[in-house]
């Protein structure tokens, strides 16, 4: 395991191999991205995967912002596979920028993507967005960056959305927090929240709609994730079976 850590304030980065695989790890051992090097477009991580079932309800976002870029690998599957979707990521740590596109293969700024160097919380309050889909996935060593998960938060990226826009968070089933944190998301939405367990004791997937989506029907569901898994490298049809409401 090797450190790319070189300022001061911001969590030790460190990065290691297994097996063609390489991992991220910020402020611990606790892996925040990794990457199959053979497949760098690939998701990788089983809750990463699970984040892009918000395509079971907006197959088609034109703007997607990310926030946390860690390895970049949401945002590399983004940019590669809906190359009519723009992408921006927000990204606090300079060294987590350079580390990305280094060591993990995250491209360079072009017409439909862009890396800011901002805070996360800081950025959406600030800036005039319209995102169709914004991903919260901001973690340091195991716990919730605070300003990411307050209920200012949540209610400035409810009405950063359009029309109907989704704000896509992970979240740790094991948090004592969870059920406050789940709590203002459904404040902020107005009820309109319906999550995913990726794994046993691990990530919980929080999918938050700013407008009520409607009786989901659950065969089409199971339909339209048939068509997904057809055209992309996703296990859509377990996403579905891993939904519940909330």
């Amino acid at each position: 395991m090797r450190s790319v850590n070189d300022i001061n304030d911001a969590p030790e980065l460190m990065i290691s191999e297994q097996d063609g695989v390489r991992s991220l790890h910020l402020g611990g051992s606790m892996v925040q991205s990794a990457m199959r090097i053979a497949a760098p477009d690939v998701l990788e991580l089983t809750y990463t995967q699970c984040m892009m079932g918000f395509m079971l309800f907006h197959p088609n976002p034109g703007h997607v912002l990310m926030i946390g870029l860690g390895g970049g690998s949401l945002a590399k599957f983004v940019y590669h596979y809906l190359p009519k979707t723009r992408v921006t990521v927000v990204e606090p740590y300079r060294q987590v920028i350079m580390a990305a596109r280094q060591h993990f293969y995250v491209p360079q700024d072009d017409a439909r993507f862009a890396v800011v160097e901002a805070e996360g919380a800081r950025y959406i309050a600030a800036e005039a967005i319209a995102a169709d889909v914004i991903m919260v996935d901001g973690f340091d060593d195991g716990d919730q960056v605070q300003s990411l998960c307050s209920q200012e938060f949540y209610d400035r990226a409810q009405q950063v959305l359009s029309r109907n826009g989704m704000l896509v968070v992970n979240l740790l089933s094991r948090d004592r927090q969870l059920k406050t944190l789940l709590k203002r998301i459904e404040n902020s939405f107005d009820g309109h929240i319906i999550a995913m367990m990726a794994e046993i004791r691990g990530n919980l997937i929080v999918f938050a709609f700013r407008n009520n989506p409607g009786k989901l029907s659950w065969k089409s569901i199971h339909k339209h994730a048939q068509k997904l898994e057809a055209a992309y490298p996703l296990p859509f049809r377990e996403f579905v079976a891993k939904l519940r409401k909330y």
